[in-house]
């Protein structure tokens, strides 16, 4: 390989790397900004409906509780003896005393976000989220902050954030070992646990008169946290028995708890507020976007609360709720952000600073949640507090956005009357403080509710004021890496005449220019120093692809007029209209897994009986079933049901079915029983270990009767000494083929170890299909360049046949991904193989460990692509720059397509599609050099011996 050519990939390749990294982020910059400010002034209602508040959160099942599983008539119809009502205290609560509905999660439905929404009143930015879940990465108020005292119970996950956030000695916070949360044991001790510790402080207190007269202030917060069904959901599946036997506890622990409390105060003037963080898929997984990740219970009852309504003329209920056998009482359904400010009106406390949360009660058309103790007046107060709250909010970031922007331009809707330096919303607020003077309570609350809703349309304007600046810049950094990437890779060094004097120093003072313009406008408007960065690289990209393709335009037409170039014009239109519907049919692959199958039909079957030479299948068709064969079989995956369940037989089924291909695999690549007995049987013997090993884990775990020390300390050690042996032993392959077998069985325990069901057989079926790939690409390359009368070049031009073999690579880079797992996230995977190794709850390893299972194909890839480009006679990475400069394609539409409306399925699936997809670029850069590094030294890398001949 020309150095001047490797030097100028390898700076490709870096910038490349950098760029597509750093780009991940900005979907959170242009989408998902925090909301948090400070400086807001804080308001209350003026009389308190209870003294006290409990809030208890149902950890059931992945950190949540789906609310028609706690809800239904025969929710677990396939358990034999399953009771009719499974919580029937808390379904007594909903008929006689109390107010019920669903409360509607965001995305993304995780413990953090789920919780800051609960108690501070809002949605927490997914980019705050990335930065940490046991502490705070943002400052924000919450309802704990501004009670009398609160004290927690629970989880060594969530507690922590809210106390630390708070006034100091205000939270008080009990929580767990976070060793106790094991996933083989009993996970109903630690909800207990909860109970006990609540029944303990009560008992301390009437010794203790401090406590005592902490305890007895108004305004006191008692907060329940109860994950220990968390452990259940994950091990054994939202429908299961050991799940109802859960929710039976929970409901026996709200029993106790409103017992405890009676017993304490001798009082009715406690309020009580129960539901969850989020719900959870039939699989048991969250995080998703899925519906019945963001349905959750809501039931209030106590002080303040209303009882239970008769359901009008128009229902309140739908398909979901009707099986709940409560049509004939109203269903009151709220955001998960308005349980905040509901709180703090019971507990007549501030509303935290940053809610956006609104009380139901507002909407004179909507029962609420409210008992109207003093008349319709408390409910219009409430929405004038409430109201107050937002405005406050939206005056604040005006303020700041104008004394910021450059041409700032105010939201039209709350653009003050008397001109720019007026106060925005001063006439909304004298109008309807005249309504409540007049005693028009309805008429003030309808006004109420029109300003909340229009502060809230304010607030949303302000967050995505430079969103349409700041999209147009990232579109034009993608496009012009692509274009930048392109020129560097075709430009040469002799390529026709220079550019003048004047048009050297021209590019650089406009590239300049436009460059300095925006960082000024970005100094002006106090922005992120993010923005500085995502401005720099377009710039940078349009400048260097001008520089290096102006010679070519500067050379007129006289290559144009030679003969061909028309038919050559002709087939690049072609292929490049072809790369322009498989990448956007890879990106509705995202949402549809069958076009992953129909992507392997068409290079397993259309395209070897279309566009192969005649001579390739005349002279070895049965190559082309081969290769047919491992296409079909590998497009079956995609086509099972992302649901999956744990299958001890389909796990075995590959263990074994990886050990006889192995075998036979050696006997035929090796040359000598001596060489055969060097690469197979020690990893044939991991594999055989590990099938063991794994079948009698899954078989302790069903049974629930613990995973003994060896079994954890086998499958630890099996994992890593078989995925570590090809480079420990040192061994030396007597060809690419036969390292390539070595690679293939290293990881093969991984996938036994962390497989659910089918996962082994897919990474067979994966594996033949690349390694069956090699030689396709070789037979075609060898054909095409006889039939031309070609010779290899001694320096590399990109071809057509590159960019079809790069858009092969993508493909394979993204069924690797999808082949095992849901397209929706990360967290969908399941968790069930990964108690296999860590039966107790540790977030870092237990994600580790995922990943390592989706690495696992990437390396079989990696060696694969090295190897092509070494067949091929292929400078490294020149195939994988082609695939970059044109993947971007993907990358933007799913950058456009991100969204923060609609559905939460909706915005969960478009963040989650664009980072897949950009981290799948990145990933690809470390294939390539895992790739180089694993087959370096290989004794047939044609470009070594190439190196060798010339020497």
């Amino acid at each position: 390989m020309d150095s001047k050519l490797s030097s100028r990939v390898l700076k490709i390749l870096c910038l490349g790397l950098v760029f597509h990294l750093f780009y991940i982020i900005s979907v959170f910059d242009c989408y998902f900004t925090s909301p948090v400010v400070n400086g807001m002034q804080q308001f209350r209602v003026r009389q308190a409906k209870a003294k006290r508040l409990v809030l208890i959160v149902g950890k059931l099942s992945c950190d949540g509780l789906r609310a028609d599983l706690l809800m239904n008539l025969n929710p677990f119809p396939t358990i034999a003896d399953s009771p009719e009502v499974v919580a029937p205290y808390l379904r007594s609560i909903a008929e006689t005393r109390g107010a019920f509905g669903v409360s509607h999660t965001r995305v993304p439905t995780e413990s953090r976000p789920g919780h800051v929404a609960i108690i501070a009143g809002m949605y927490e930015d997914v980019s705050a989220v990335t930065k940490g879940w046991k502490t705070n990465p943002v400052e924000f108020d919450s309802v704990f902050n501004q009670s009398s005292h609160t004290f927690s119970f629970g989880s060594p996950d969530i507690l922590p954030m809210f106390a630390r956030g708070a006034i100091p000695g205000k939270v008080k916070t009990w929580m767990y070992n976070e060793d106790d949360e094991d996933f083989t044991k009993d996970a109903t001790a630690l909800d207990i646990w909860v109970i006990e510790q609540l029944e303990t402080l009560l008992r301390n207190a009437t010794t203790d008169r401090t406590l005592d007269r902490q305890l007895r202030e108004d305004g006191v917060v008692f907060f329940l946290h109860l994950l220990g069904l968390d452990t259940t959901g994950h091990s054994y599946r939202p429908h299961s028995k050991e799940y109802m036997h859960n929710i039976e506890v929970v409901d026996n622990i709200v029993k106790r708890t409103e017992l405890l409390l009676k017993k304490f105060y001798r009082d009715d003037e406690t309020s009580y507020i129960f539901t969850a963080d989020h719900g959870m898929s039939n699989i048991g997984n969250h995080g998703d976007g899925n519906p019945d990740s963001t349905r959750t219970p809501l039931i209030a009852w106590g002080k303040g609360i209303r009882g239970p309504l008769p359901d009008t003329v128009i229902s309140s209920h739908d398909n979901y709720s009707r099986p709940w056998g409560l049509d004939k009482f109203v269903r009151q359904d709220v955001e998960q952000a308005d349980i905040a400010p509901l709180m703090t009106t019971l507990l007549g406390i501030n509303l935290p600073v940053n809610s956006v949360g609104v009380v139901p009660d507002v909407d004179p058309v909507s029962p609420g949640y409210l008992r109207p103790k003093g008349g319709e007046r408390e409910k219009a107060e409430a929405a004038v507090v409430n109201a107050r709250s937002i405005l406050e909010q939206y005056r604040v970031k005006h303020r700041l956005k104008a004394e910021h922007s450059v041409s700032y331009q105010p939201f039209p809707q709350l653009t003050p009357a008397n001109g720019p330096t007026s106060i925005p919303g001063t006439q909304e607020l004298v109008e309807i403080e005249q309504l409540v003077t007049l005693e028009h309570w309805a008429e003030a609350r309808k006004k109420s509710m029109e300003l909340i809703r229009v502060a809230l349309e304010g607030l949303r304007y302000l967050q995505t004021y430079d969103r349409i600046l700041l999209r147009s810049i990232v579109t034009a950094g993608y496009i012009g890496w692509a274009a930048f990437s392109a020129a560097s890779l075709i430009s040469s060094d002799s390529t026709g005449p220079s550019p003048s004097r004047t048009s050297r120093l021209g590019l650089p003072i406009i590239a300049g220019s436009v460059l300095l313009g925006f960082w000024g406008r970005f100094a002006v408007q106090k922005s992120p120093w993010t923005y500085y960065a995502y401005v720099a690289f377009p710039c940078y990209f349009w400048y260097e692809t001008i520089r290096l393709t102006l010679p070519f335009a500067l050379r007129g037409t006289s290559h144009s007029q030679s003969a061909g170039l028309s038919t050559f014009q002709l087939k690049s239109l072609g292929i490049s209209a072809a790369v322009i519907l498989s990448l956007q049919g890879m990106v509705a692959a995202y949402t549809n897994r069958a076009i992953w199958s129909i992507g392997f039909v068409a290079i397993g079957v259309y395209w070897p009986l279309v566009h192969w030479p005649s001579s390739i299948r005349q002279e070895d068709p049965i190559f082309l079933v081969r290769w047919a064969i491992s296409c079909l079989s590998t497009a079956l995956f995609p086509l099972r049901d992302v649901e999956q369940r744990e299958s001890s037989s389909l796990i075995v089924a590959g263990g074994v079915a990886m050990i006889c291909v192995g075998s036979v695999s050696a006997y035929v690549l090796t040359q000598s029983d001596s060489q055969r007995k060097r690469i197979v049987p020690t990893s044939l013997l991991f594999i055989g270990l590990s099938t063991l090993v794994t079948y009698d884990s899954v078989v302790r775990l069903q049974t629930k009767v613990g995973l003994p020390f060896v079994n954890k300390a086998l499958n630890w050690t099996l994992l890593f000494l078989s995925a570590s042996y090809p480079k420990l032993s040192r061994m030396q392959y007597p060809n690419e083929y036969s390292k390539l077998l070595g690679l293939f069985l290293a990881f093969a325990p991984c996938f036994v170890i962390l497989s659910i069901a089918a996962e082994g057989l897919f990474y067979l079926s994966y594996c033949a299909t690349l390694i069956t790939w090699i030689g396709v690409e070789t037979k075609v390359r060898a054909h095409t360049r006889k039939a031309q009368n070609l010779s290899k070049a001694e320096s590399y031009q990109p071809t057509l046949d590159d960019v079809r073999i790069a858009l092969f690579f993508l493909f394979f880079v993204q069924v690797a991904f999808f082949g095992t797992g849901n397209v929706a996230s990360v967290s969908s995977f399941y968790l069930e193989p990964v108690y296999r190794l860590v039966p107790v709850f540790n977030p870092f390893i237990m994600a580790s460990l995922l990943i390592f299972k989706i690495i696992a194909p990437y390396v079989m890839l990696s060696a694969v692509f090295a190897t092509l480009n070494s067949q091929l006679g292929l400078p490294p990475f020149s195939l994988f720059l082609i695939a970059l400069s044109m993947t971007d394609m993907m990358t933007i539409t799913f950058f456009l397509n991100v969204t923060d409306t609609g559905s939460w399925l909706e915005i969960g699936q478009s963040i989650s599609f664009f980072v897949i997809a950009s981290l799948l670029l990145v990933w690809s850069a470390g294939i390539c050099i895992l790739g180089e590094w694993l087959m370096s030294g290989s004794t047939n890398d044609h470009r070594l011996q190439k190196k060798r001949k010339l020497q």
